[in-house]
């Protein structure tokens, strides 16, 4: 290094300069896998708060006839109470290194998840069968359309707890694991709070 450069030379700005360990050292970027589940979080969000904006001003229209609430759709939301609550099991023993407790957990809550999927399509047949079609009033298109957004993205994430537990059969260790399993952790949580909104305004209003 020349003198000029030594002279212009900005300690302050340089991450190994004085009293700081190198960039790589010190990085505290989040894991991409982390990174996308957060904007994936913040795009469903904004699209289901576009469907509820829709449907509170839909709902103020003269067409509109409000439909009667499956009583499924109570045992339904215990259900998924469980399914969250077996995935944050499955963390928790991701964290203490507990392999078969982890595993247990995850076909808990997958199970469990698929109970709310077909009590949902339980609860659609018999709106069907009351004659409550889709056609036939703005707020019964409303009830299908949120709830089998719900679903999809419910769907969605059985998917990759199917994958998670794929990988532990194929022998991967807890370490290698933890973080999906985390991962799907919050998401189902993100899933319960949506589906608590989603039924409070389809009960309330």
């Amino acid at each position: 290094m020349n003198l000029f450069q030594e002279l212009t030379t900005k300690p302050w700005l340089d991450p190994t300069g004085p009293g700081k360990e190198p960039e790589e050292a010190v990085s505290l970027a989040l894991p991409r896998s982390t990174v996308g589940l957060r904007v994936f979080l913040v795009v469903v969000t904004v699209l289901f708060a576009l469907f509820i904006v829709s449907y509170s001003d839909r709902m103020l229209l003269s067409d509109w006839r409000a439909m009667p609430e499956p009583w499924l759709l109570w045992p339904n939301t215990l259900i998924l109470v469980l399914a969250s609550a077996s995935l944050h099991w499955a963390t928790v023993s991701a964290r203490r290194g507990r392999l078969d407790e982890m595993k247990t957990s995850l076909v808990t809550g997958g199970a469990f998840s698929l109970a709310f999927l077909a009590g949902q399509l339980f609860a659609w047949q018999a709106l069907v069968a009351g004659g409550y079609y889709a056609a036939s009033n703005p707020a019964n298109a409303f009830f299908y359309v949120l709830t089998a957004l719900h679903g999809l993205h419910l769907i969605g994430g059985v998917g990759a707890i199917g994958l998670t537990f794929a990988k532990l059969r194929r022998g991967a260790k807890v370490e290698d694991v933890a973080q999906a399993v985390d991962l799907c952790a919050v998401y189902w949580h993100f899933l319960f709070v949506v589906w608590l909104v989603v039924f409070g305004l389809l009960l309330f209003t």
